[in-house]
């Protein structure tokens, strides 16, 4: 039987009886982490080991580990990182690019080690002047060229080491003046410019296998409702972007988003979207989307499963990728 086409969070670091029943019974294509689901290596293994056991198969585990401020593996037992703009700030192009080359190498290894075989980056939003710093930092440049160009390091590295890449936000967050975690943003830019820009930076990766919504409202496009709601957006994600792999929706537990989550699962689905992400572990709400959600089916399901990563390249060490890197931001020390 097919898994259902969702992908839900859990409340801690190892599954309750009821998530556990519930899971098993749901049957959900994935699950994602949080900080809250992570406490060390062993904790970590056994936890996605359970995950996959109380469905009977190996479902896709997700994470959103860019680093930095979205890091939900960390210290002590992983490495720290800085956001990725202050990272490469004052290294030339080259020097950048290879910084995140090996950055993404190294969180990769780290995913794969413990079972993770999906990573919710890279953010292919380029933030315009006078938007919320939700993205700020995590951007991997000014403009559409320079976030295309390291965007494409990022999802090359990642599959390098065997995890499969969710580019987001797609069609773009960057212009953002609200956090859609909060509130809805509303960009009243032309299609001109969003086309130009925002647009621009995810045309390059039609051929990767997951992107996520931004829950933004685009007037230029669909003045009624945001790009995870909208048949408008989604169509121009797929005709004029031309992404053909599984769009994921943003957390449907966003405050950007109003309305039952039923409610929100369903227009998501009829916009086209092909995947609901859940993130909160409320199971009033699990089990409302669970009802609400069908199982994959056709060529949705053809993609889900054609899209397990690569196994991962060769590995040339951890000290000696970290040596790499650290020598490469010392380069910025010393400039």
């Amino acid at each position: 039987m097919a898994p259902r086409a969702i992908v839900y969070g859990l409340e801690g670091p190892a599954l309750t009886e009821r998530e556990y029943a519930f899971f098993r019974d749901a049957d959900p294509w994935g699950f994602i982490l949080f900080s809250r689901n992570v406490r060390d290596y062993d904790q970590l293994v056994t936890l996605i080991a359970e995950l996959r056991g109380c469905v009977g198969r190996r479902a896709r585990i997700f994470v959103d580990q860019e680093g930095g401020r979205v890091q939900r593996l960390g210290p002590p037992t992983w490495r720290a990182w800085d956001d990725v703009a202050a990272m490469i700030r004052g290294l030339d192009d080259a020097a950048a690019d290879e910084a995140l080359r090996l950055r993404y190498r190294l969180i990769a290894r780290e995913l794969w080690r413990c079972g993770i075989d999906v990573n919710c980056a890279p953010v292919l939003d380029a933030p315009a002047p006078g938007a919320h710093a939700v993205i700020g930092d995590r951007a991997l440049g000014s403009d559409a060229a320079t976030v295309a160009r390291r965007g494409r390091i990022v999802v090359d590295a990642l599959l390098a080491g065997g995890v499969q890449p969710v580019i987001k936000h797609i069609p773009g967050h960057g212009r953002a003046a609200e956090d859609s975690h909060e509130t809805l943003p509303v960009v009243g830019a032309p299609r001109a410019d969003l086309e130009a820009t925002d647009f621009a930076a995810f045309r390059p990766f039609a051929d990767v296998a997951f992107a996520m919504t931004a829950h933004v409202r685009y007037d230029a496009i669909d003045p009624t409702a945001c790009a995870t709601f909208s048949p408008r957006v989604i169509s121009l994600i797929r005709r004029d972007i031309g992404f053909k792999g599984l769009i994921l929706t943003d957390d449907l537990s966003m405050g950007a988003l109003d309305g039952p989550v039923a409610s929100r699962c369903q227009r998501a689905l009829a916009a086209g979207c092909d995947v609901i992400l859940h993130c909160s572990p409320d199971m009033a709400e699990m089990e409302a989307a669970a009802e609400a959600t069908p199982l994959f089916d056709g060529a949705t399901l053809a993609k889900a499963e054609a899209s397990r990563a690569p196994a991962p390249e060769p590995w040339e060490g951890d000290d000696v990728m970290a040596a790499q890197l650290e020598a490469v931001l010392a380069g910025k020390a010393h400039g």
